[in-house]
């Protein structure tokens, strides 16, 4: 039985059953629409179609296609004369009529103009359950082994098992939603998604196609592989797409002649450098150009600075910025104003003189300053220190936190949490109580308190040291992330350690535990990704960081400099 054609959607919902067979119509131009795709009177052959290069699911395609358009009226009920046949789902879509007094339509469209058919693996379902309402216009199809796969994972209390339980309830709302009989096809527009139009195919009938003698055909993906190859056979008109997260899948698929992509919209940016460094380094003529326009004042200890032209529009608010030149005095500022094109620039706090130091600890480079100045900042709520080994990140969280929860009083205590993934084989459960089980996880705390508390500790004595570290471990708690979930702090400093192991999803349910007063720093490396599946554009740090920059109350630093040794500086270059 061949795929059915998709049924009509959004502003051009048309009843067939409703319409009337005997009444003629005039020309084939009377039954096009915009997004009704109906069957050409003569066959589409595969030598009349130019394969074009299968469209990507990318979060760029997915933004651009939020412009505004054109909606088309619905046609009245004489345009439709004729149930559809077996081939519209091949059949490019006809242009539109429209009067001579109408507007040109527009039509979100692709590279060669025409939809494609995405057959989805299940670990897309299962690493991103929304995935269905991710593909704009384009049809998807779910083979059977698909749904067989999403019922075995879906026990258990793991991200998976919620993602494949998750994606089983949207497949049924979808059903439900339409009433009637699936294999016709379901409108993914019909849950409300509006950016997805197209239509959601399940297999519905047995879709033989030989695959190599070296491919078992019992094993799932191969079966997929079967699936994708014979859609390609029967429809040859369109353009078929395997999308999967498994590498392997992707190179078989491709060494059958079957085009496969990755699913990337759960890509943050699509290259890792991309990423906002939360700094910025002023051109050399910077005063030049500046100098009949600048406005400068004294307030509390800083200078104010008042700038317009190109550099003011391409800032954001907390971004430092610096302007180093060899024989002229250098600047050191955070944004703190952003109005039209003018922004005001204040100097920040040198944290790199010793009267300054926290806790005993002073900032050895720029990028140290700038992450000291948003650690001991009371207005600046969240902030995100992304760095290679060795750059003090945890040394610096650390020593902020504790200068304002016992000098300052400020925060009644710390709690530091991070994502418990091994970087090699498991152990094995830990013994103890929650604490104890986190002990093993929280070797860097140890080891930089045990730098902090020599660095206070000198000259008191064994007493006095043994003293300082018994109240060091008192404001500080080690909390597991699995026991979150509905928990809210009060004034606490929450430190999260290796949060580039985090998904954006977990990344939402901890920063969401805030509560008034309380100040939270996310650190990590995106070098250091450990978790399966989970990428330097897809991780939960690049996520926050790209959505919380321009913040009035978050700031992110990049720290480019190693200061531990310089054994581990030389190490992260050269290996």
């Amino acid at each position: 039985m061949p795929l059915p054609p998709p049924p009509s959607r959004k502003a051009d919902r048309v009843d067939l059953k409703k319409t009337s067979r005997a009444q003629p119509v005039e020309s084939q131009a009377d039954v096009a629409t915009t997004n009704v795709e109906l069957a050409a009177p003569s066959p589409v052959t595969s030598a009349d179609a130019a394969p074009a290069p299968p469209a990507r699911p990318r979060r760029t395609r997915r933004r651009a296609a939020l412009a505004p358009t054109t909606v088309v009226d619905t046609p009245p009920p004489h345009a439709v004369n004729a149930t559809p046949g077996p081939d519209a789902l091949a059949a490019p879509a006809l242009p539109p009529r429209r009067s001579a007094s109408q507007a040109p339509a527009r039509r979100r469209t692709t590279t060669s103009g025409r939809k494609r058919l995405f057959v989805l693996d299940t670990n897309v379902l299962m690493h991103d359950p929304s995935c269905l309402f991710r593909f704009e216009e384009h049809d998807i199809f779910l083979p059977m082994v698909v749904l067989e796969e999403l019922d075995n994972n879906k026990k258990g209390m793991s991200e998976v098992a919620r993602n494949a339980r998750q994606a089983s309830r949207s497949l049924d709302a979808l059903a439900a939603s339409a009433n009637g009989d699936i294999r016709e096809g379901l409108a993914l527009a019909a849950l409300g998604n509006g950016e997805a139009t197209g239509t959601l195919f399940f297999q519905t009938e047995l879709l033989p196609h030989a695959l190599p003698d070296d491919l078992p055909q019992g094993k799932a993906d191969n079966q997929i592989l079967s699936v994708v190859q014979a859609l390609k056979t029967r429809y040859p008109e369109r353009d078929v797409v395997l999308v999967s997260k498994d590498i392997n899948m992707r190179i078989k698929a491709r060494a059958l002649g079957l085009a496969a992509e990755d699913y990337e919209n759960d890509k943050t940016l699509d290259d890792a450098e991309m990423l906002y460094t939360g700094t910025l380094a002023l051109p050399p003529d910077f005063w030049t150009r500046q100098s009949k326009t600048v406005e400068s004042w004294q307030q509390g200890g800083h200078t104010f600075y008042r700038i317009a032209g190109p550099v003011a529009a391409q800032l954001y608010l907390n971004q430092f910025v610096y302007y180093e030149a060899p024989g002229e005095p250098s600047l050191y500022a955070r944004v703190v104003e952003l109005r039209g094109r003018t922004a005001v620039l204040r100097t920040i706090k040198d944290y790199s003189h010793l009267k300054n130091a926290v806790w005993g600890v002073s900032a050895r480079n720029r990028e140290q300053n700038f992450a000291l100045n948003l650690l001991m900042d009371p207005e600046v709520d969240f902030v995100t220190l992304a760095g290679t080994a060795g750059t003090g990140k945890t040394l610096m969280a650390l020593a902020a936190g504790l200068t304002q929860v016992l000098d300052e009083r400020r925060y009644t205590e710390i709690i530091m949490t991070r994502a418990t993934v091994s970087m090699g084989e498991d152990i094995g459960f830990l013994p103890g109580t929650e604490e104890e089980k986190m002990g093993p996880w929280m070797g860097a705390l140890d080891d930089n308190l045990e730098f902090l508390a020599k660095g206070t500790g000198a000259g008191a004595g064994e007493w006095g040291r043994a003293a300082t570290n018994e109240l060091i471990r008192s404001r500080i708690k080690v909390k597991s992330m699995n026991f979150m979930r509905g928990r809210t702090f009060l004034n606490k400093y929450v430190i999260i350690d290796e949060a580039q192991n985090l998904t954006p999803k977990q990344m939402k349910t901890l920063i969401t535990r805030a509560g008034p007063g309380t100040k939270l720093v996310c650190m990590g490396n995106l070098a250091q990704i450990d978790t399966p599946y989970l990428t330097e554009g897809s991780s939960g740090l690049t996520y926050v960081v790209d959505r919380f920059k321009g913040w009035p109350h978050g700031g992110h630093v990049t720290l480019a400099r190693g200061e531990r040794s310089r054994l581990a500086d030389h190490a992260s270059d050269v290996l």
